[in-house]
């Protein structure tokens, strides 16, 4: 082979990077797209974030009207009594909480003065608490009883509202236009994958349940120490601050801030010693919470080990705030959800789905197959979800008898 002349050579490279650096005009369609996807996701962040709320709350109340509508119930009163009964114990919350606090409120601001005054003279007994006392006399609250402040915080409470009503719509809509909507997402998905999206979307209602049962359960119980711990004191209002406490439970991170402080503030008519032993009380529960019940509750309704339950949690918080950690369960639970419903290997592992797991998946798209030729998307969809949710019983019992069934090594006593 003939050798290349020198004075060829950077001819040679320059069109071999041409070639290199050659973009296809589909390309830059393409990254144009993924560009604007992600700016529109930026833009229309606050709405996703509805529509994920609104899909949580479809995915808890949808197992009660099913429920409601298995022991005869239409599907109209099973809808109205599932969201009139939400309603009504919101507002029953409300009721009970909102006054009692405003109270305490209103008494605490005409305290204040004394209290501080008690509570900046105990500080100037000691030198190192002495800057703290003398920051405490002189404290002001001019720039709180400003106006744009004021108006700034009415401004965030409607939007909050505004927001919290049309979740509740959405959810309410969606829940009433289930078969519809259903139909629309199957109309786009191929139908030879209807079964296995039908299987994704009940194991994602079965992951909303498990996560709203869990919270329901970590909720009750703050609410329910607190109140002991407030009864337990005499601390005036003890059932509105104990419900005040389970609701901001829900909130990761910011929760017990708003659980403690209104319950410490309150605590501080019965004497500053009382309040402190309140405050340090609840933070050794918010810990105890934290690292026990939160690991051991969700790891078990989610099946997530109690490390990846941790790590989802500041993962979340890290990336998102208190919205990132609020979703980071569900999220996580779901992800390892769809790896096992996908049938995806993992790099590490090396194992694949098992021939009969490959059958049932074959029988079940055969049958589906058979069953929904010719018929439109609404109605195909309801046969999916039917097949996949008989599919997915003969697995849990096949599981059960597999636990149940005696194993080599076991001793009969």
């Amino acid at each position: 082979m003939a050798a290349i002349p020198v004075s060829e050579q950077p001819r040679r490279r320059r069109r071999g990077l041409r070639r290199r650096l050659d973009i296809s005009f589909e390309s830059l369609i393409r990254a144009a797209l993924v560009v604007a996807g992600c700016w529109l996701l930026v833009k229309l962040w606050p709405v996703l974030l509805v529509l994920l709320a609104a899909l949580m709350i479809v995915g808890t109340a949808g197992p009660m009207v099913e429920w409601l509508e298995s022991r005869g119930f239409s599907r109209a009163w099973g809808i109205a009594i599932v969201y009139g009964g939400g309603i009504i114990v919101a507002l029953l919350v409300l009721t009970v909480t909102v006054p009692s606090l405003l109270q305490q409120a209103a008494a605490f601001i005409e305290r204040e003065p004394a209290t501080r005054q008690r509570l900046a003279a105990a500080l100037s007994r000691s030198h190192a608490t002495a800057p703290l006392a003398d920051w405490l006399r002189n404290l002001k609250y001019d720039s709180l009883s400003d106006g744009s402040s004021l108006f700034q915080i009415s401004a965030h409470l409607f939007e909050a509202a505004a927001y919290a009503l049309s979740t509740m719509f959405l959810a309410l809509y969606l829940t009433i236009d289930r078969d519809r909507m259903r139909g629309l997402l199957f109309a786009v998905v191929p139908r030879p994958h209807h079964v296995r999206l039908s299987r994704i979307l009940i194991n994602l209602e079965v992951i909303v349940g498990a996560y709203i049962r869990g919270q329901i359960l970590t909720c009750t119980l703050l609410a329910g120490f607190t109140f002991a711990l407030l009864l337990f004191f005499h601390v005036p209002g003890a059932l509105a601050l104990a419900i005040l406490a389970g609701v901001a439970d829900v909130l990761p991170f910011v929760g017990p801030v708003l659980a403690i402080a209104p319950a410490t503030i309150a605590a501080l008519s019965q004497g500053i010693g009382t309040a402190g032993l309140v405050a340090v009380l609840m933070l050794l529960y918010e810990e105890f919470e934290s690292r026990v019940l939160i690991p051991r509750i969700y790891g078990r309704a989610l099946r997530l080990p109690s490390a990846v339950v941790v790590f989802a949690l500041l993962a979340g918080a890290t990336l998102m705030g208190v919205i990132g950690a609020l979703l980071a369960l569900p999220v996580a639970a779901a992800a390892l959800m769809l790896i096992e419903e996908l049938r995806v290997e993992l790099p590490g592992e090396a194992t694949v789905p098992g021939p009969d797991v490959l059958d049932r998946d074959s029988k079940a798209s055969e049958e589906y197959e058979r069953r929904a030729a010719g018929i439109p998307a609404v109605e195909a969809a309801a046969i999916a979800v039917e097949i996949a949710a008989d599919h997915q019983k003969a697995e849990q019992a096949e599981h059960q008898d597999g636990d149940s069934a005696p194993r080599p090594g076991d001793v009969k006593t």
